[in-house]
């Protein structure tokens, strides 16, 4: 596959892929050779206890099919049908990548869901699909064990409105349960129990149709930094200064939003520290950062706007300057920037310091758009 592969009309066969009335018929012939991925999953071994059907690629048929069978997936409204459809394709694509045999005998795929949901980022993305139907459905994947674990954790109340925030509880209910159906085992019932517990938690928390509604922003962002917050807490919003974090790929545009959408404020830009203390971009940037946060701690002392200029593609990579500036009581907006593949492709190539190809495909696979508990706003910026 080429780097910058922008399939456009792949998302067309996509969607003339997922079954309808009246035959509700599963093209496998269709959808198998779409992605070698996919293949990969029928040599995938799984946990002969919890998967008594055998390798991956036939759980993932089995649940397919018992989805399709479904009457809450055949009563879904608008694009839920087709989200929910290639999700459960998709589901288990992490596990050829995360399985392994224990010690014991047993088989794990400890973090597949993480994985998965990264694989089927790339691969949709390659397809063309838009980029709100593609987080729906790798937000499935990503929470798609939830439903059957929720009920077990203390915490669960707070665990249900953190997935409300990543994906559709009332459809993860709808892919658990067909999840729970597709396979071989003898708990397969308290599995499905578990499911209906969950669903009851999702609706108890009033997250069951839609994320859930917090109070005002700095409620949402606060709730999610202290497990003592009440959820329905309406905190007190008051900002010294206001921060863009920008997000995106190299050669996603950041600068040409900058200079368009924040072009007074002063900016801290880790190229640009790279530059002016003569640092490489291969050599220790343990200095290049310290020396941002130093910049940045001075605008905020002054209760200064200013953006931070950084690719940030992770959730981890942005938690680090998103904790400094909450520190100094920012209003956080995250400005997230995604054109189209072969868009991004081109831009990088157009830049003075342009990344190798294999390099961006290689950071393509970290890619983490960010979501609503990481700032008081998210803009987003992409492509369609």
């Amino acid at each position: 596959m080429r780097p910058e592969r922008n399939d456009t009309g792949g998302f067309a066969r996509l969607l003339g892929l997922v079954p309808s009335a009246p035959r509700w018929h599963v093209d496998w012939e269709g959808i198998w050779p779409l992605w070698p991925e996919l293949g990969a999953l029928d040599m995938c071994p799984q946990d002969p206890i919890h998967h008594g059907e055998g390798d991956a690629g036939t759980h993932t048929r089995m649940v397919v099919e018992a989805l399709v069978a479904s009457p809450s997936w055949r009563g879904a409204e608008g694009e839920n049908r087709s989200r929910l459809f290639w999700a459960a394709v998709l589901h288990d694509v992490g596990k050829p990548a995360t399985t392994k045999h224990e010690e014991d005998g047993r088989v794990s795929s400890r973090g597949h869901s993480r994985v998965g949901a990264s694989i089927a980022r790339q691969l949709l993305w390659d397809a063309g699909a838009p980029y709100d139907w593609r987080e729906a459905v790798c937000g499935l994947i990503l929470c798609h064990q939830i439903p059957f674990w929720l009920i077990e954790r203390e915490d669960y109340k707070r665990q249900a409105i953190r997935t409300s925030l990543r994906c559709l509880p009332d459809l993860l209910c709808i892919h658990a349960r067909a999840d729970a159906t597709g396979r071989i085992c003898a708990d397969q019932q308290a599995i499905l129990d578990n499911v209906e517990v969950a669903r009851q938690v999702f609706e108890d928390a009033g997250c069951l149709h839609a994320p859930f509604a917090f109070a005002n922003d700095e409620s949402r962002v606060g709730y999610f930094e202290r497990t003592d917050r009440d959820p329905y807490f309406a905190a007190h919003e008051d900002f010294r200064c206001k921060v863009t974090l920008m997000s995106g790929l190299p050669g996603a545009g950041k600068d040409t939003w900058i200079a368009r959408n924040r072009p007074d404020l002063p900016v801290v830009s880790l190229d640009a520290v790279r530059e002016s203390i003569g640092e490489r971009a291969t050599g220790n940037q343990g200095r290049v950062i310290q020396a941002a946060y130093e910049l940045a701690r001075d605008h905020l002392r002054r209760k200064q706007d200013f953006v931070w200029n950084a690719t940030n593609i992770s959730e981890q990579l942005r938690g680090k300057p998103l904790r400094l500036f909450r520190d100094y009581d920012a209003f956080i907006e995250i400005a997230y920037l995604e054109p189209s593949r072969r868009t991004l492709f081109e831009q990088n190539r157009n830049r003075p310091d342009a990344v190798p190809d294999t390099v961006l495909a290689n950071l393509i696979k970290k890619l983490e758009p960010p979501g609503e508990w990481e700032a008081h706003k998210v803009t987003r910026v992409v492509a369609g």
